[in-house]
């Protein structure tokens, strides 16, 4: 079991600690790049998206009636001979599956591979009744041996080397194993084999349970689950209330994705399905007996839960920590409690209480990536950020969290602190874009990139100066700013101005405007997005605006997913967020579907500048706004795109998160410019003020390699202006 149910602070200490592991850091990280392309290559010849969405309609369907499936399953197992249980908390589970050994007389067990006996910390129970029980799945037993917990769902063992395993191996057998895996598998065959033989009781997990036959379906890559299940005289199926489904369409289906997602296969090695006790193999005489344990521990109350229910779609493929920039660089030991990745983060909540949640849920980027690649569909960084909420409400917030909601919640009063701050900056800028002299006391883990300063005059006090330039146009166009273009890019809003205008766009800026609230919700401060979002629909409700562009990716899909969500029980703006959302529109977008930029409005032949341009797709553009070719087409028509590696990963910004966990933070910033360096390219062009933050802030530690530009920036300076005197 992880401990990460400490303070903060020892939390982040035994971060670092992972982060120290460099072979842990290049496993996971080789393991993200294979898995990528190998998720591509298995769902190549599928409807992905669809089947997803087909799974995701069943299993809400199933989990709205699991009482009724339950009852149904057990009348059709008992019919069969199987006796059904049904456990309330993972104590009950346990102490049903121990009598049953203390029942028939059980000394020894052997279990396949089971998340829900994990959940339930099944084999402590049993081992303090005196009973020895072994895990079969080779990654199980690894751990087992070394008195671990799972770092992966699927790959429980994918943090230890060859080395390591021979280390234990060693220790176990009593003589020296060599550190050649087909030589350690051997070894593994020939310990487990006498446990096999001799066992009393077989405990198996279940990936489903179908009602209307009473058969439980396992997906296994080892042999092992076959011969769990089938050799001893007792077995027993310990499985979630979550994996009961009506029939075995439902079961095939998830089947089709589930091995596609969790490694990249076509499917698992083994699928078996048990209708009814099988028959003892090692004594075909003496009857099986067969028991299964169905487990609530808090899936009733997650399923009448509606901002959280969709939870237990979960399929357990561990996909959301594959894709996971934060698993990528920790692992699962510092990502999760039991369960880990990005549901790991929302099940240990509600299965383990929020004690032991309290510092995991801050461990999420919002990068999007886990709900983009999620089996069933589930958006699971909206959920994160709801649970937040909530301990913030029940436990109280901390003090930066609470002093960021009271000043983002009044407009005034958050821009008149950014002016003050404008002041107070100016002995550690030192006349420069960035702050040179952070006191040390606030650099803590800011070492990997420089901090923008904020501007002598913010985009607002320029604004009354510009409009007049903006008033005439076909097409009535409204600026959204968000914070950090207005009071630290105001250059990348005056971009976006000229391109907007030489379309034929007029433009407003309402005053009223602030922070999109971004930054509050992810800090779990409820009260405070609500009022930035209601202050945000107010300032544009009656401007006219045909769009409203932003120049924020992080702000627009905030907006676009978020806005709706927290006023949706609010009669009175439910209805203008529905409106307000329909009309923004990311700058990217805009300029290639609504303005038509192509190749022709960009300079060609000798005026062209040629330097290469790389791009990093900033999260919530290409994941959270589904924007992915538009910026592309825009690199290629005004300079040399040249494709780099993992372009949509993450920089490591996440708004707060830098600043909540710079230590990770940085290690992505790292990984992320090496990969964009070694482009050869000289520009650098993102969507999101905040990547450029990052990215920009990244670069100046390391000596501008690349010059990191908006895309608003980037395409500005390489307009064919002879085409504008024309």
């Amino acid at each position: 079991m992880n401990t990460n149910t400490g303070t903060l602070r020892e939390y982040r200490k035994s971060i670092q600690e992972a982060l120290d592991d460099e072979y842990l850091r290049k496993t996971l990280d080789t393991f993200a790049v294979d898995y990528h392309a190998s998720r591509i290559a298995a769902f190549k010849t599928m409807d992905e998206k669809e089947v997803i969405r087909e799974i995701a309609e069943a299993k809400d369907s199933a989990i709205s009636r699991m009482d009724e499936l339950y009852t149904q399953f057990k009348e059709k197992a008992e019919a069969n001979g199987v006796m059904v249980h049904r456990a309330d908390t993972a104590e009950e589970a346990n102490a049903i599956i121990c009598a049953i050994a203390a029942e028939n007389a059980c000394k020894k067990i052997i279990k396949s591979k089971s998340m829900t006996a994990e959940e339930t910390l099944l084999n402590p129970a049993l081992l303090e009744k005196g009973i020895e029980v072994v895990e079969t799945d080779l990654g199980e037993w690894i751990i087992q041996l070394r008195h671990e917990s799972p770092t992966h769902m699927v790959l429980p063992a994918i943090h230890l080397s060859r080395n390591q395993v021979a280390d234990v191996f060693s220790q176990t057998t009593g003589k020296k194993e060599e550190a050649d895996i087909s030589t350690l598998v051997k070894v593994a065959r020939r310990e487990l084999r006498e446990k096999f033989a001799t066992a009393d009781m077989g405990i198996s997990g279940a990936n489903f349970a179908i009602a209307d036959t009473g058969t439980i379906g396992i997906c296994t890559n080892e042999g092992n689950g076959r011969l769990v299940t089938t050799l001893p005289r007792v077995q027993v199926a310990i499985t979630g209330l979550d994996k009961l489904v009506p029939t075995l369409h439902d079961a095939l289906r998830i089947i089709r994705v589930l091995s596609r997602n969790a490694t990249g296969q076509n499917i698992t090695s083994y699928v078996s399905w048990i209708t009814g006790a099988t028959e003892c193999r090692l004594d075909p005489d003496e009857r099986k007996i067969m028991h299964i344990v169905f487990v609530d521990n808090g899936r009733t109350q997650l399923a009448a839960d509606p901002a959280c229910k969709d939870a237990l779609h979960c399929v357990r493929c561990g996909a959301c920590a594959n894709v996971c920039p934060v698993y990528r660089l920790v692992g699962g030991h510092k990502m999760g409690y039991i369960y880990i990745g990005a549901i790991g983060l929302i099940l240990t909540y509600f299965f383990h209480g929020a004690d032991k949640a309290k510092n995991l849920i801050l461990n999420c980027i919002n990068c999007g990536a886990c709900k983009e690649v999620c089996a069933a569909g589930i958006d699971l960084p909206a959920i994160i950020q709801e649970i937040r909420c909530r301990l913030n409400e029940s436990q109280g917030s901390p003090l930066p969290a609470k002093l960021l909601g009271m000043v983002l919640k009044d407009r005034k009063r958050f821009h008149t602190l950014l002016k003050f701050a404008k002041w107070v900056q100016k002995p550690v800028t030192a006349g420069t874009p960035f702050v040179r002299h952070l006191p040390s006391i606030f650099d803590v883990g800011q070492n990997s990139r420089a901090l923008p300063a904020i501007v002598d005059d913010a985009f607002r006090d320029r604004w009354p100066y510009l409009c007049h330039e903006y008033t005439e146009g076909s097409r009535l166009v409204g600026l959204f700013a968000g914070c950090a273009l207005d009071f630290l890019y105001p250059e990348q809003l005056e971009a976006a101005l000229t391109l907007m205008h030489r379309k034929d766009c007029r433009i407003v800026f309402p005053f009223e405007q602030s922070c999109c609230g971004l930054p509050v919700q992810m800090m779990g401060q409820r009260t405070a997005a609500v009022a930035t979002a209601k202050a945000n629909i107010d300032a544009f409700e009656n401007t006219g605006c045909e769009y409203v562009v932003t120049l924020c990716a992080s702000c627009g899909s905030h907006i676009k997913h978020t806005y709706p969500l927290l006023l949706a029980d609010d009669p009175e703006y439910s209805a203008k967020a529905e409106s307000f959302v329909g009309r923004i529109k990311d700058f990217s977008s805009f300029a290639v579907d609504v303005l038509d930029y192509g190749e022709k409005d960009f300079a060609v032949g000798d005026d062209k500048i040629r330097d290469g341009v790389c791009y990093h797709c900033a999260c919530h553009l290409c994941r959270g706004l589904g924007v992915t070719q538009q910026p592309r087409a825009l690199m290629r028509a005004a300079g040399d795109y040249q494709q780099t590696a993992e372009e949509d990963t993450c920089c490591g910004f996440g708004g707060t998160y830098s600043v909540e966990f710079p230590e990770i933070s940085s290690q992505i910033l790292i990984k992320k410019l090496d990969r964009l360096e070694a482009s050869g390219a000289r520009y650098l062009v993102t969507d999101c003020p905040g990547c450029v933050m990052q990215l920009r802030g990244g670069e100046e530690k390391r000596g501008r390699k690349l010059v990191v530009q908006h895309m608003a920036e980037f395409l500005v300076a390489r307009l064919n202006t002879k085409q504008a005197k024309e």
